[in-house]
């Protein structure tokens, strides 16, 4: 069954023995993040902090940093699985006869039970401050870095509305507390919310915001993944969950919110309006610059009374959103595979933080397939960030570096199996000249013949006679080693 909330899904991680209890009272201000970067990089549980110094809630970290817990988090088996209900989800197309009809039944019954439903009273609505009674200092939000400007908010489901079609976003981005009513929206131009900001300000509107924090793990996993831009994330949430996620209406916007979260923020944001935000300790593990970004008011701030306070903390990997990204690589490669029949496999390594390094296996069949394949990637989605794509054979293992190197190293020869190409970049990325655009890079580490220009033999992989190596699988356990 779909985990009710938070405190449900915490009961399981409990369960499970992924949960650690640390009643030693600790700052909010770098001592919180400090420990969960430890935990993180000793690839340790979800850490919940008891006693937090000025506060009354306690602290949440590391809840989805493995793929343990990612898959208790999606209440699956396993993340290949998944993907293919979630390909269903997102293809169901009208059946043309009887026998696509069908077909479409168990689809359609899968779907049946994943719209938000609405209800009048909720526990994220339990304690209410509007107008001047608000305080974010309230909540224990965290500092996690010593350069960063100021306490961020780094799980907030930002809930805004197409101002033109009323379609509804549901992304996550990071949020500077600036003082007790106000906060920067860290909108990058290329996210969804940025487009409804961007469409209310050239109608001269504000644009109503909501901010749910602490939502049951499939409706904080639904705001960060790269699903079309005309699908609701509270729907797909639903479709994860088998369960529609419950939603109240805001008190002082007219929006709605999960009914489960333990904090909610009700406000808008000006037309026209900037203020610095930033530097913020970032998870290329470099801090992001400081640059000037819309402004969130709050005029409401409602909480559960027995709330938790979730947060992520970001930094050089291995850390929580690697596990969340990868989650995405996994549940959503089977719609590459639908645009590009060809790839057989594909990786984002920890290592390249979700943007820079991207390694995919083909089944190659003809001269030029590669940078087709390079140049369709760019175009798909968020994959138009990556600045790093290697593309090997169908035999290799993308998900073991140490392979993709190996070929790196032996394949390619750098005049003629490297592609550079000017586009799109993530408002991360330090190293291009100018924000948003920059430079990105095609390997083609593929065997290559006569047809690409390599008049000389490629030679065979080393590979044992398959009756030694069956001969020795039968004594391995009597040698001793």
């Amino acid at each position: 069954m779909a985990y009710k909330d938070l405190q449900d899904f915490l009961k399981t991680l409990d369960k499970k023995g992924e949960l650690k209890r640390v009643g030693v009272e600790l700052d909010p201000y770098l001592e919180i993040a400090e420990v969960t970067d430890r935990v993180s990089k000793g690839f340790g549980p979800a850490t919940l902090f008891e006693k937090v110094k000025g506060s009354r809630f306690p602290v949440l970290t590391n809840a989805f940093g493995s793929y343990k817990r990612m898959h208790l988090a999606l209440e699956c088996e396993s993340l290949d699985a998944l993907s293919e209900h979630i390909e269903t989800f997102l293809e169901v197309k009208k059946p043309g006869g009887i026998i696509d009809k069908l077909k479409l039944l168990p689809k359609l019954a899968r779907m049946a039970n994943i719209f938000p439903k609405a209800v009048t009273s909720a526990p994220c609505q339990e304690v209410v401050y509007e107008g001047d009674a608000v305080d974010l200092s309230l909540m224990p939000v965290l500092t996690t870095w010593p350069e960063d400007a100021g306490p961020f908010i780094t799980l907030p489901l930002v809930i805004t509305k197409n101002p033109q079609t009323g379609m509804r976003n549901m992304g996550m981005y990071r949020m500077q507390v600036f003082d007790k009513n106000t906060t920067g929206m860290h909108w990058h131009k290329h996210k969804g919310g940025a487009y409804h900001y961007y469409l209310a300000e050239r109608m001269g509107q504000r644009l109503p915001v909501a901010v749910a924090i602490g939502a049951d793990p499939a409706v904080t996993y639904a705001a960060t993944a790269p699903i079309p831009d005309e699908i609701d994330e509270l729907i797909f949430a639903g479709f994860l969950r088998q369960s529609p996620v419950e939603v109240v209406k805001c008190r002082t916007v007219d929006l709605e919110v999960p009914a489960n979260a333990q904090f909610v923020l009700e406000g808008y944001v000006d037309p026209g309006e900037r203020r610095r935000e930033g530097p913020f300790g970032d998870h290329t593990g470099y801090y992001s610059l400081a640059d000037d970004y819309p402004v969130f008011h709050v005029t409401a701030l409602t909480h559960r009374r027995d709330a938790i306070y979730p947060a992520t903390l970001v930094g050089p990997p291995p850390m929580e959103d690697c596990y969340m990204g990868k989650a995405t690589e996994r549940l959503f490669l089977p719609l590459i595979k639908k645009q590009l029949p060809e790839v057989v496999d594909m990786n984002l390594p920890l290592e390249g933080v979700f943007h820079n390094l991207c390694f995919v296996s083909i089944d190659k069949r003809y001269p030029g397939q590669t940078r087709k394949v390079m140049y369709a990637l760019w175009g798909l989605g968020q994959m138009m960030f990556t600045k790093v794509i290697v593309i090997v054979d169908k035999d290799v293992n993308v998900q073991n570096t140490s392979e993709v190197l190996w070929r790196l190293g032996n394949n390619v020869d750098w005049r003629r199996d490297v592609v550079i190409v000017e586009g799109p970049t993530d408002a991360l990325d330090h190293a291009s000249p100018l924000p948003h655009l920059g430079g990105k890079i095609g390997i083609d580490a593929t065997k290559k013949g006569p047809e690409e220009g390599h008049h000389r033999e490629w030679p065979d992989s080393l590979t044992m006679s398959a009756d030694v190596k069956a001969r020795i699988d039968g004594l391995w356990s009597s040698l001793g080693l």
